[in-house]
């Protein structure tokens, strides 16, 4: 039997143009990540920033995202989800004035901390409004379809705009673009979003803040650290930090819950298998997104000689086979469980990064271009159904708690992406990389470092010895390439084959 919702529960225009304003700060942040990884090349020669630096330039951004992400969700729901966006939308749209004309890579990377604060505002603000205007499930899980391909759009257009913006204008103007979107979003944001809160939020826990910031930033610390040092006294006394505050962050909630307070972080949301495995699967796909968008910048513009656009021209197809993946993906958790569409996208985008290991300094573009396909497919079809079970799965009057839980967990893959698969073709790559005798030794520091590094200095050298460091650092990380590559495969068949087992019986 068909169950038809009634009337008043449909959404009219004005709930559809309201999604067309939550659209733009999706579009936003994702154009902002894409951007930064296009734009790397050209900052790193502008601003020489030390293999560490350039790491955390794109780290700090979804480190700080993540770590604030569930507070700024449930500030939402209590002093207005509208009100969050607006303050996010404004200080956002500042700070990128500020990071244009940053002098040196110590300064960009504050102003990409400073992004991520504000940052933090916007998602769980414009997921957990979908669950306030669109009241029917139908029209609220193409709805959710519908924002999940702003990721995907905003990928696209990030290499698109970015690449042309470079071509023409300095890196800085790659942070620019914000601006007018925030004006627009200042402007129409009051005019079309209701504001929404929880009836009765309670106080507000600034000591949960605190250890939700202590149990996400030693976490992902301790992670690079292994990944580009090994197991060291750093690395553990991090994750015995982030252990012990999540530990205590979740027996917080519990005593504030039990006497009658209202947590930071609902933990009993965590009871529900579905959003837990759902949260997992987020995770994952944007640790395979933000891994994959880090070696192939790098892989079309240094090993292969593109320019940034053209480089752009070449993920495209992935990204709107992304936006396609995740409108079909609507329709078809009409008629799929779960636990056959998740694991699927996830294996999906698994073949892709096995593509990936045939990618060397001679193959054709084509690879990259196809593999990029198969994993944009993959992250459309998961995240989609995904998104929308995490939102059903909570009650209406915590949006902004579940919201956070699903952007947290984009934020926590993306950190994970860059900071594992980054370190590993960081290793890789420094293990490979042969530098001639001939080279001085601040150069060859500088060569063995990252793949820009030694790009700039054969750019420096004359004779022989150019093009054989050239030759050594491009093979090096083609090498370093294909383990990462095995590295992110074996993940994404992992997670699938959990999400699989956990929601068999569901």
């Amino acid at each position: 039997m068909t169950v038809t919702a009634p009337r008043s529960a449909l959404a009219g225009r004005r709930e559809w143009a309201a999604l067309a304003v939550l659209l733009l700060p999706t579009l936003l942040v994702t154009i902002d990540n894409t951007v930064l990884g296009f734009a790397l090349p050209a900052i790193s020669t502008a601003l020489s920033p030390s293999a560490a630096q350039l790491l955390w330039l794109v780290d700090v951004y979804p480190l700080v995202l993540a770590g604030l992400l569930v507070t700024m969700g449930t500030l939402g729901d209590r002093v207005g989800r509208r009100r969050t966006l607006m303050v996010g939308v404004a200080g956002f749209g500042a700070v990128s004035l500020i990071a244009a004309f940053a002098t040196d890579a110590t300064h960009l990377v504050a102003a990409r901390a400073l992004l991520g604060f504000f940052g933090a505002m916007l998602m769980p603000a414009t997921l957990a409004l979908l669950r306030t205007i669109f009241r029917d499930r139908a029209q609220r899980r193409f709805a959710v379809a519908v924002w999940a391909t702003g990721f995907a759009a905003g990928s696209a257009l990030g290499p698109i705009v970015g690449g042309l913006l470079l071509q023409h204008f300095w890196w800085g103007s790659v942070f620019l673009v914000n601006v007018p979107v925030m004006l627009v979003l200042l402007v129409l944001g009051p005019a079309l979003l209701p504001e929404s809160r929880m009836a009765n939020p309670g106080r507000f826990d600034p000591l949960g803040v605190v250890l939700s910031l202590l149990a996400m930033a030693p976490a992902v610390l301790a992670v690079k650290i292994v990944a580009h040092d090994g197991v060291t006294a750093t690395a553990a006394l991090a994750l015995l930090v982030a252990v012990v505050a999540g530990v205590l962050f979740v027996r917080r909630a519990e005593a504030r819950r039990a006497a009658g307070e209202e947590p930071l972080l609902d933990v009993t949301l965590f009871a529900s298998p579905v959003l837990r495995l759902s949260a997992l699967a987020n995770a994952t796909t944007m640790f395979a997104l933000t891994g994959l968008l880090f070696f192939s910048a790098q892989y079309l513009v240094l090993v292969q000689g593109l320019s940034p656009m053209d480089a752009g021209l070449v993920l495209l197809p992935g990204f709107v086979v992304t936006m396609l993946a995740g409108l079909t993906a609507a329709r078809l958790g009409r008629r799929y469980p779960l636990r056959a569409l998740v694991p699927a996208g996830l294996l999906l985008a698994a073949s892709g990064y096995l593509l990936c290991t045939l990618m060397g300094a001679g193959s054709s573009v084509a690879v990259l271009l196809a593999a990029s396909v198969l994993v944009g497919a993959g992250i459309g079809l998961s995240e989609t159904v995904t998104n929308d079970a995490i939102l059903t799965a909570a009650p209406a009057d915590r949006a902004g708690s579940a919201s956070a839980v699903s952007e947290t967990a984009y934020e926590i893959g993306a950190v994970l992406g860059t900071a594992v698969l980054g370190s590993v073709l960081s290793a890789a790559y420094r293990a490979g990389v042969d530098v001639p005798s001939s080279v001085g030794p601040t150069y060859a520091a500088t060569a063995r470092e990252t793949l820009g590094g030694a790009v700039g200095v054969a750019q420096r050298l004359t004779g022989a010895p150019a093009g054989e460091l050239l030759s050594s650092a491009q093979a090096a990380f083609t090498g370093a390439v294909g383990i990462t590559a095995l590295t992110g495969t074996a993940v994404l068949v992992l997670v699938a084959l959990t999400v699989f087992t956990g929601l068999r019986n569901r």
